[in-house]
């Protein structure tokens, strides 16, 4: 039976446990010009040093105007590589597995003049009314996506994850309540997630694992559920993802059609049922701070790896703490040795 601290394999990506460190934007690129600060160096790297087996680094966006805000990463210059890549190699110094989250804003940039969307819908009144792409600017995104992907590969990192969550521009065009377009991206809600996953791949190595984190829930009234979900999954499962990240919410104002919960492991039960009906594996986050209900998420099969955000915000040692509250064994950095003894 495996717990939190098994080893765990897909394609060629080998990780040392089963704890990830998801993407959590740190909004403290004071340049404005989306390269990776001291900032970004030490925060990421303190993880690896910490135990995590695998680090994705926050949302990095694919154009200027992709961003939440003008402080976020971006690829979309070759001239971003460089330090993206200093990260990679202290982080793997560490021993822990790198990868990054590829995404776009789409109608929540907030300094975008305007943003960009599917369709003309802003978010809420507090949001700016997007414009909406065109039909060649579409094709022309994923291009981007594309570019961004290749220089993601040049810089080493292990692993690439769209962002198709949480209200972005590829959820936005997977969403009902976004796309209203009646063009060909209109009519296949799935089709701009699809061409993006497949650009993308062309230019990720065959045995690199392409990760695809998704809302699976909408509460807002008229939104999608996990039925939905499910299928267009299947579909981006078929277009190249080998593993989703399963997470909710997002797209809009919180509206009648429930709430996110607050309690710990809510959306776990999302991430079982993406993986029992798809057959593939998944990445279950959500308040999984704790520990002994981590190890459970894995020893019961509810999920082949654990995302703890919150948790490895206040506590870079997360995984290192993990293992002595759990009393398994695991590499501890000879420095750190006396520290962890019983």
């Amino acid at each position: 039976m495996n717990d939190l601290f098994s080893p765990y394999r897909i394609k060629e990506l080998e990780l040392k446990n089963r704890i990830v460190m998801p993407p959590m934007c740190q909004y403290s690129v004071e340049a404005e010009d989306g390269i990776p600060t001291n900032w970004h160096q030490q925060h990421y790297v303190s993880r690896a040093v910490g135990g995590t087996g695998l680090i994705i680094v926050e949302m990095t966006d694919v154009e200027p105007d992709g961003r939440i805000s003008n402080r976020d990463l971006g690829l979309w210059s070759d001239d971003q590589i460089g330090a993206f890549s200093n990260i990679v190699k202290e982080v793997h110094q560490y021993g822990a597995k790198i990868g990054i989250q590829i995404a776009h804003a789409g109608r929540k940039a907030e300094d975008a003049e305007p943003p960009v969307a599917p369709s003309a819908i802003a978010f809420d009144e507090t949001y700016k009314t997007p414009r909406a792409l065109e039909t060649e600017e579409v094709k022309e995104m994923v291009d981007k996506f594309r570019a961004s992907a290749r220089r993601a590969v040049q810089a080493g990192f292990d692993v690439i994850e769209l962002h198709g969550a949480h209200g972005y521009l590829i959820h936005q065009f997977t969403s009902p309540l976004t796309n209203k377009r009646d063009d060909e991206y209109g009519r296949d809600l799935t089709k701009f997630g699809v061409e993006v996953i497949k650009a993308v791949k062309s230019e990720m190595p065959a045995d690199m694992p392409l990760i695809m984190r998704i809302s699976a829930k909408e509460y807002v009234e008229g939104g999608y559920g996990i039925e939905e979900s499910i299928a267009f999954s299947q579909v981006f499962k078929e277009a190249g993802v080998d593993m989703f990240h399963v997470s909710s919410g997002g797209e809009g104002p919180i509206g009648a059609d429930g709430r996110p919960g607050t309690h710990a492991s809510y959306q776990t039960p999302l991430a079982r049922e993406i993986k029992k009906a798809l057959d593939i594996p998944v990445i279950a986050v959500g308040r999984l701070d704790d520990p002994i209900l981590a190890n459970s998420i894995i020893g019961n099969e509810e999920a082949d790896l654990v995302a703890v955000g919150r948790g490895m915000l206040r506590n870079p040692y997360w995984a290192l703490e993990a293992s002595k509250a759990l009393n398994i064994k695991t590499e501890i950095p000879k420095q750190y040795q006396l520290g962890f003894k019983h």
